[in-house]
């Protein structure tokens, strides 16, 4: 192609050079007689204006995929399925080519990787092809879960030369345990972006681990909202569902909602695929030499940082029902969706058995509607329940967390046995788990309920009872009744503060000095403390006695506190610490007199690092339990704001708004600034909002009035047009 354009371009220069200036050339134009400059410039403007076939967008080019941000295309996916939330979802392949998706998988598992948000903008090309290979490959049925030497898209710190590698290290990659290759990782956040939405609007409002909006404290606040009056409460363990459940189950429960052949496969094999752990050596283990000196371990650039103390002393009070996260195969974080969508039958299952159950008394003060949904009692004090008499309301409740569920019972024990024995059939059949009475143990509210590390029990008060009559006379009466209190459990934190290796002693707790922090500076320590204990209040927001168990944490902490100080500044005793820094360890203890100046002096000066003391040193301190009324039909926020976007965006509740502004004899916004706007145009009259509020009938029918004779002003220049067009045709 070179060649021939290099040769059409000669043969042009000389028949310019050539012509006379007479002569007309292939362009029409007249030559100069220099010739060379003028046939330079019009071969320019040849080739220039030589129409050219411009090629159409390459379908395989990254860049070109990105139509919408990954973000819309989630939040719409929300929107489709809150609005149908009963349709069955057969078309998911459209959003697995979704390349926007994969985008925002790919920034998900980086934060993961490295720690840090990766800007959509800062993705290279390279990493969007390799990106868009995985997604072709997942089309394609060529990926394969937990490959170990063959990836589509590696991890940014990922630098290993696989093709380099020797005989013996491939082998130790192929045999041993090994981290979540980065591209499984990428596919696992993919398939949850499309299966979440679908499932989310199906679960039961009785489940609350594993969920978006939901946590510990949203069970805690239902439990005191709904379980006041129950008698007998049955507590069970269904946490080996969590260790794995047979494949078959798992898709059957799957396909209910699902019918996409290619998402259940993706499913099915990350579930079939064998897992490679290393298995120990059954040799002598070589034992490890101390060093004398060890040197402090240098981050790599890209490595993310491990969690801080405090976190990680926190992570430590996790209760026994959030301890355990289900893992199978490589569905990796998809696995406890697919856990609370297989235990979802579960909770449909109780919620029949509480309709069922439900037997109205009228003689009963509360719940004897026939509904049993209707408001009961004093709903400012839901966990207040009056007494009543030997005829009571036969009611029952069941919430769920993770592997853990709790039934709270009003009626006779026998009830209670019998729907045991049916709960052991169903899991029996439904999951194929074997449970006895020992796993579902029956026990009364008076021995105090253990739940998430908080006990429920029950104490009758006699509160003081004001209602109003009738002719609105105000009556006060005594009262008697139960009181359902939800308090935090004292051994339970001792025992895990002793896990922790910060006390030892179950009767009288001694503090251990927390040697993790030896080399860590005193501002620093207190600070991580400080986080420790924020958190530590955060999560007995709603116990009864949530002072008092804050200010025993804050005991053992400053306990152990002042034990590690007086053995790195080599004080002795811990009154010794107290008498130098203070109750709450704000003062410096490093400070030695007469060879320094004043703290203070070096704070003022930037020369000192300032010591924040320890909070809640205090019970007064401590801020008070956590009371707020809880909605009987609570909903999360990011639900409560689907629902209302949805509404919104009906066209039958905006038609019924405007009816009912009509009806009403209002006005809306728009319609009020127009009528203002138009009344000061054509009347010259000024009117505000609280002059139009004050003002009588007459001047609202004013500005009604001209904005009708704003339409028969627009009428008549319309039919004037239509004449004066009429004359001229």
């Amino acid at each position: 192609m070179h060649s021939g354009v290099s040769l059409l371009t000669r043969r042009f220069l000389r028949d310019s050079l050539v012509t006379t200036g007479t002569s007309r050339n292939v362009f029409g134009s007249h030559c100069s007689p220099l010739g060379l400059r003028d046939g330079g410039f019009l071969l320019f403007r040849f080739f220039s204006f030589t129409p050219m076939h411009r090629r159409g967008p390459d379908p395989d080019d990254p860049a070109n995929l990105i139509k919408e941000d990954g973000v819309a295309v989630c939040s719409q996916m929300w929107i489709e399925n809150f609005r149908e939330h009963d349709r069955i979802a057969t078309n998911l392949s459209s959003y697995l080519r979704r390349f926007e998706l994969w985008v925002l998988a790919y920034q998900k598992a980086c934060i993961d990787e490295t720690g840090s948000y990766v800007p959509k903008s800062s993705i290279q090309r390279a990493e969007l092809e390799d990106l868009l290979a995985l997604r072709n490959a997942v089309l394609d049925n060529r990926f394969r879960w937990g490959s170990r030497l063959e990836f589509f898209i590696k991890s940014p710190r990922d630098k290993t030369e696989y093709q380099s590698l020797s005989k013996r290290k491939i082998k130790a990659i192929l045999t041993t345990t090994q981290p979540t290759p980065f591209q499984d990782k990428i596919v696992q956040e993919v398939l949850l972006m499309i299966l979440e939405p679908i499932y989310e609007t199906r679960f039961s409002q009785k489940s609350f681990a594993f969920r978006p909006g939901r946590n510990a404290h949203t069970v805690l606040r239902v439990i005191r909202r709904n379980f006041a009056g129950y008698l007998w409460y049955i507590k069970g363990d269904l946490s080996t569902i969590l260790d794995g459940m047979k494949v078959g189950l798992v898709i059957g429960s799957l396909m209910r909602d699902v019918r996409d052949k290619k998402i259940i496969d993706l499913v099915k094999a990350a579930l079939i695929t064998p897992v490679i752990t290393s298995k120990p050596d059954d040799g002598e283990q070589k034992k490890k030499k101390k060093r004398k000196y060890q040197k402090k371990r240098v981050l790599a650039e890209d490595e993310p940082k491990p969690d801080p103390y405090w976190l990680d002393t926190f992570f430590g009070f996790a209760p026994e029902e959030a301890g355990k996260l289900p893992n199978w195969g490589h569905c990796g974080i998809l696995s406890p969706l697919l856990a609370n969508i297989c235990l979802d039958e579960l909770d449909r299952w109780m919620e029949s058995k509480i309709k069922e159950f439900y037997h109205p008394s009228k003689s009963d003060v509360i719940w004897n509607s026939p509904e049993g949904e209707a408001e009961h009692g004093n709903t400012s004090w839901p966990e207040f329940v009056p007494t009543s008499g030997p005829d009571k309301t036969r009611k029952m409740d069941y919430v769920r967390y993770g592997g853990h569920i709790l039934i709270g019972v009003r009626g006779p024990r026998a009830d209670a046995a019998t729907l045991r024995k049916q709960l052991i059939e169903f899991c029996d059949q439904k999951y194929m788990l074997k449970l006895d009475n020992e796993s579902l143990p029956i026990e009364h509210i008076t021995k105090g309920i253990m739940f998430l590390d908080h006990v429920l029990c029950r104490r009758v008060v006699y509160p003081t009872l004001r209602y109003t009559a009738t002719g609105g006379k105000i009556i006060s009466e005594k009262g008697v009744g139960t009181l359902l209190s939800v308090t935090a459990s004292l051994k339970q934190c001792i025992r895990q503060f002793r896990k922790l290796n910060f006390l030892k002693g179950d009767r009288d707790p001694d503090p251990q000095p927390c040697f993790r922090m030896f080399h860590a500076t005193q501002a620093h320590t207190n600070a991580q403390m400080n986080k420790f204990l924020s958190t530590m209040v955060e999560w007995y927001r709603y116990a009864d006695n949530r002072k008092k168990i804050v200010n025993f944490c804050s005991y053992i902490i400053r306990g152990s506190l002042a034990k590690l100080y007086a053995a790195k500044y080599k004080l002795r005793s811990r009154a010794k610490v107290y008498k130098i820094g203070a109750r709450n360890l704000s003062r410096p203890l490093k400070e030695k007199k007469g060879q320094s100046p004043d703290y203070h002096n070096l704070l003022r000066m930037g020369l000192a690092e300032s010591i924040d003391g320890l909070h809640y040193t205090r019970m007064s301190l401590v801020p008070e339990t956590d009371y707020s009324p809880f909605p009987c039909n609570w909903r999360p926020d990011h639900e409560k704001a689907l629902m209302e976007y949805i509404r919104l965006a009906d066209s039958k509740t905006l038609e019924e708004q405007r009816s009912c502004i009509r009806d009403q004899g209002l006005v809306s916004p728009q319609d009020y600034i127009s009528m203002l706007v138009w009344n000061y145009k054509r009347n010259t009259v000024r009117m505000d909002q609280l002059s139009l509020h004050h003002s009588n009938d007459e001047n609202r029918q004013l500005l009604l009035g001209s904005n009708l004779e704003k339409k028969g002003d627009n009428c008549k220049e319309e039919q004037d047009d239509e004449r004066l067009f009429v004359a001229q045709g």
